[in-house]
């Protein structure tokens, strides 16, 4: 019998360096994993029906295959650098990644409101509620590094393509739009250090202001009038509305929780930046491996920003997140932190299946969690999908720009809010 997921990750957290990302995933699963290979270079897992029986050699098999499928991606870069997990840099001082995209978002928000331009004062106003300029805005920047790294990979010029700010534009207008609906169904009162719209304005109108954010969003896409970028960040649409649902549940078989959990963190928060950054090298790149490369950074890195902010969770106070700690355990909800716990404290099954809502489950949890590993395990897997987009982020030419997406990832990696 295969042992628990949680003793092969202390394996890695030990031996990271030898251990593949493809064998972190397939622990992860349980019993299977399956690999789909449907782009040169890609390695991109999924659940299928019928792979529950999987045999050891036919996932070795797999895992051949995307051995074999990674080596033929470095043979078509033989310029490039590639990364073995760990921080490469160009030769070039690094740039501060907010610095090096300023120029690129300086008009962001505005150039969200004018795609918001209403009549009507009130709506225009709930529009524009959290497009105030104090978000983090992670997302565009991301978007905006990426398509100039990229520009500069591809034909040597940094500079944005229309479409491409678009795209930097809509992302951040999806993301915003997710979280006024979010806000409405975990009942949330805060957002971003101040009132939530719901709270203010009621439920009703919250959910008309995230439809018509997202509706602007599919305006300003539709406009770009490329047929692959619109298919592309469609899915992130489906990705959020699958997330959700799967959030809404609990898995009771205890082998599937922790991929359950990896699947719905790439569909809610990881998905958003896996497919803006490959919208922006359609636009510039016709090569399915250099939309992959940018896929599969955008991916790992939104994976690992969603751990560390589940460990945040834990371990940082209200004023740093701006939310009260321990939110997502008020909301039944079962992340990293808990699932690793759970192979310490086993109690901690019974309260999951019930959403923490028993009287005192949340703050039993909370010690649980505190006194096991859950935080420092959930920590190693965050890097892990760290070094992972590094390694693919590598493989594009040197630029102040691509060693800047770098950088992020480490600022992801070590925040503290």
């Amino acid at each position: 019998m295969a042992a628990p997921w949680w003793r092969h990750c202390r394996r890695w957290t030990t031996n990271c360096s030898r251990a593949s990302f493809a064998e972190t995933v397939r622990h992860f699963n349980g019993r299977t994993a399956a690999f789909s290979t449907s782009s040169p270079g890609r390695a991109s897992w999924i659940s299928r029906p019928g792979n529950e029986g999987q045999s050891p050699s036919s996932m070795q098999a797999n895992l051949n295959i995307l051995n074999l499928n990674r080596h033929t991606s470095r043979l078509r870069f033989p310029s490039l650098q590639s990364c073995c997990c760990r921080t490469i840099h160009s030769d070039a001082k690094l740039k501060d990644p907010f610095t090096l995209a300023q120029k690129d978002m300086a008009s962001l928000y505005e150039d969200i409101k004018k795609e918001l331009f209403v009549s009507k004062e009130e709506l225009k106003y709930l529009c524009d509620y959290y497009f105030d300029g104090k978000g983090k805005a992670i997302r565009p920047m991301i978007v905006v590094l990426m398509a100039r790294a990229l520009n500069i990979h591809s034909n040597g010029a940094g500079d944005l393509l229309p479409g491409q700010k678009a795209i930097a534009m809509i992302s951040e207008m999806i993301h915003t739009a997710s979280l006024v609906h979010d806000d409405v169904i975990d009942g949330s009162d805060k957002r971003r250090g101040k009132r939530t719209i719901n709270e203010v304005w009621g439920e009703k109108k919250a959910i008309l202001v995230g439809d018509f954010i997202l509706s602007a969003a599919s305006m300003a896409l539709a406009r770009i009038g490329n047929i692959s970028v619109v298919k592309v960040l469609s899915q992130v649409i489906e990705d959020l509305v699958r997330g959700e649902f799967m959030q809404l549940g609990s898995k009771e078989n205890e082998n599937e929780r922790f991929k359950h959990y990896l699947e719905k963190t790439f569909k809610k928060t990881a998905s958003l930046i896996a497919n803006s950054c490959k919208a922006v090298s359609i636009l510039v790149n016709s090569d399915p491996d250099v939309h992959e490369i940018a896929f599969q950074y955008g991916k790992n890195v939104g994976i690992a920003f969603q751990l560390v902010d589940d460990v945040l969770d834990f371990t940082s106070g209200a004023s740093h997140l701006g939310k009260p700690t321990a939110a997502d355990l008020k909301l039944g909800l079962a992340t990293g932190p808990v699932l690793f716990a759970c192979q310490q404290f086993p109690e901690l099954h019974a309260m999951i299946m019930r959403r923490f809502s028993s009287n005192g489950d949340v703050d039993r949890a909370w010690q649980y969690v505190l006194k096991s590993d859950g935080v420092q395990q959930t920590n190693f897997l965050a890097q892990r999908y760290g070094r992972e987009a590094i390694r693919h982020i590598s493989l594009l030419r040197p630029s102040a720009e691509r060693d800047a997406l770098i950088q992020l990832t480490e600022m992801v990696l070590t925040r503290d809010k």
